[in-house]
């Protein structure tokens, strides 16, 4: 059975308590994370199914968090097409970035491609088996933009010349990318996913009209193929292309940063959305925190629960490294008081 306070916020039922999940819950900051990083490889833990499910049970077990996600990393579908990728110490670096139509002939075709992934579809499985029955499970795929800044230029930020101006090459990789991102989100749907997640954190980085041409078509895309079961994320999404995105038919839900007045976007009756506390916020000491907490959640506790019935309550971005562990416990028992 799915968590009832999420399955409530993706059906926008009115409630007390918003169900609370984190991106990047599972990862640095966690001891539990830690004590396997210390053992095994971050490949390891992506690929090798049962830890990913173990990594991804830890803060669900710790901190009670509503929802568990996938444990693995966005880069997997260019490492299926066979652009190599390795994790060091400076992150994620590929075997060779895309320079020019040509380069699109040395990717795997798509069968070979969708076999290399299906790691990811028996880790959902198994996280699925490791949590608690009363908790869900958020599946996620990287966006087809996002995942063409690093195919060009090994990054989501900073220039974004290349990628921009690259619209016959950009064109082509979607080609081989979307069908790719559709298989893989049916894996995790196969798996147990009960959504997933598209992570196009390079997709605000865009003018509205840039954004209409190059980003929303391969979202729309997938929305299509999986009506009611793709949620999407972009960090610092301006408002006219958010409003895009909000206009989708057929899209779950979305996330939001920490830029953005979650209240005025509260009843439309249609989407879940998620977030969006100032990551940043949770590195206060344990007093000051509590007390910023309180006052960021004062405009949600004014708003009666049909008002902001369909709210996941989290962050406007992942959890950072060496977020104090007392802070997320302090964030998700202080949520679930003050709302009781």
């Amino acid at each position: 059975m799915p968590n009832p306070k999420f399955e409530n916020a993706l059906r926008c039922l009115p409630q007390s308590v918003p169900p609370i999940w984190m991106m990047r819950q599972a990862g640095r900051y966690h001891s539990h994370y830690q004590n396997l990083r210390k053992k095994h490889s971050f490949e390891e833990l992506c690929k090798i199914p049962e830890l990913a499910a173990e990594v991804a049970f830890g803060p669900v077990d710790d901190f009670g968090f509503d929802t568990a996600i996938l444990f693995s990393d966005i880069l997997f579908p260019l490492e299926a097409l066979g652009m190599g990728l390795k994790f060091g110490d400076e992150g994620p670096k590929l075997g060779w970035q895309l320079g020019g139509l040509e380069d699109l002939k040395r990717m795997h075709p798509l069968e070979q491609a969708v076999d290399f992934m299906g790691f990811q579809k028996t880790a959902v499985s198994l996280t699925r088996k490791r949590i608690p029955e009363d908790r869900s499970l958020i599946g996620f795929v990287g966006g087809a933009w996002t995942l063409f800044c690093y195919a060009t230029l090994g990054k989501h930020d900073g220039n974004l010349v290349l990628p921009k101006v690259s619209k016959s090459l950009r064109q082509g990789f979607y080609e081989k990318i979307i069908p790719l991102l559709k298989e893989n989100i049916r894996l995790q749907l196969e798996g147990g996913a009960e959504v997933v997640m598209v992570f196009d954190t390079a997709g605000g980085d865009s003018s509205p009209g840039f954004f209409d041409e190059a980003i929303l078509p391969p979202l729309k895309e997938l929305v299509q193929a999986f009506p009611g079961k793709i949620g999407y994320y972009a960090k610092a999404l301006p408002s006219p292309s958010l409003d895009k995105v909000r206009s989708l038919s057929g899209l779950l839900g979305f996330g939001v940063d920490h830029r953005i007045d979650l209240t005025e976007l509260f009843g439309n009756g249609r989407q879940f959305i998620q977030g969006n506390f100032d990551q940043a916020m949770l590195f206060l000491d344990p007093v000051d925190f509590r007390t910023y907490l309180l006052e960021w959640l004062r405009p949600f506790l004014d708003l009666p629960p049909e008002k902001r019935a369909g709210w996941v309550c989290g962050l406007g971005h992942g959890v950072l490294p060496k977020t104090p562990e007392a802070n997320v416990r302090t964030f998700v028992k202080t949520v679930r008081e003050v709302f009781a």
